[in-house]
């Protein structure tokens, strides 16, 4: 039975382009400043500069570490490593991970979703990039195809508030403050390209199993990325079928792959490179931090001063 006991959330406006290159310079000073006061740093790009400092000092990873369930205490004290791990024996326990999709077909299919369609690997941070509004329902019974043209991936719902969802999900309070819910929902061949975010993230996989490789923040350059917001950086390479011709510096990035299984969490800390590719039908959920990173402390030079 459909459930209608609140109206649903209308879906956000889509992001519109800057008009000329002044306005964009206007936009991105004032996302900087909104940021950064957000997060209570002295500016992002002293935090971003922190971040990459502090993992130079960091082992280089073979593999990423699974871990019991920790507190609030044993979670920071491992985040301040500074080194992503998953964690097993909480996300499992969340009411939305007993939830098959039939059932959340017959109970949330009202929901309004947006799905990225086209080729949104080749240009995954674009604001104009194409995507289509749906009902959830419809996303759950599209045939992939309907919306795919030849060589490009299938439709993917991707970073959602989808505040009837989250309902059905138990948070564990590992940050003094974070940002909304984010849902991911799609077939095997959805995936994000290589990218890095500067907050620390903790990534809840429901169904499905996802591949995820990971590369450390101050192998930047060796990952030619480029700016697409003041906290997100894209990277043209793909970890899991480099072009050394065209991107040959990559041949010394350290990537480490991880496979994140049904009721488990990921922890990526901020500044770290990942790539996650679904490699079956699959159902994620994210949220990221809004703080100075733990790795780097609150006494850390970028953070602001009371």
């Amino acid at each position: 039975m459909q459930d209608r006991r609140e109206p649903k959330d209308p879906l956000p406006p889509l992001p519109t382009l800057a008009a000329t290159p002044e306005d964009a310079a206007a936009r991105k000073r004032a996302q900087e400043e909104r940021d950064a006061a957000v997060r209570g740093v002295v500016s992002i790009a002293a935090m971003r500069q922190a971040v990459k400092d502090h993992a130079r000092g960091l082992p280089i990873l073979s593999e990423v570490p699974r871990l019991k369930r920790l507190d609030a205490q044993a979670f920071a004290a491992r985040a301040a490593q500074g080194l992503p791990f998953i964690m097993t024996g909480l996300v499992d326990r969340w009411p939305l991970c007993s939830l098959a999709p039939r059932e959340l077909r017959e109970r949330y299919g009202e929901l309004p979703v947006r799905a990225r369609v086209g080729d949104y690997i080749r240009q995954p941070f674009r604001a104009d990039r194409p995507m289509r509004d749906m009902s959830l329902r419809d996303y759950l019974d599209l045939e992939p195809e309907r919306l795919r043209g030849a060589g490009e991936p299938p439709p993917y719902v991707g970073n959602l508030e989808l505040r009837e969802l989250n309902r059905l999900c138990h948070w564990p309070a590992y940050f003094r403050k974070m940002g909304p819910p984010r849902f991911w929902l799609g077939p095997v061949g959805t995936m994000t390209p290589l990218h890095c975010d500067f907050d620390d993230n903790i990534f809840a996989q429901v169904w499905g199993r996802k591949r995820i490789f990971l590369a450390p923040p101050h192998h930047d350059a060796l990952l030619y990325a480029n700016e697409a917001n003041p906290v997100l950086f894209g990277s043209p390479v793909d970890p899991e079928a480099p072009d050394f011709d065209a991107y040959p510096l990559a041949r010394q990035a350290a990537t480490v792959a991880c496979t994140v299984a049904p009721g488990e969490l990921l922890y990526v800390p901020a500044g770290w490179f990942h790539q996650v590719r679904a490699l079956e039908f699959s159902l994620s959920s994210n949220r990221w931090a809004r703080g100075v990173p733990l790795a780097l402390g609150l006494n850390a030079p970028c953070a602001r001063t009371a």
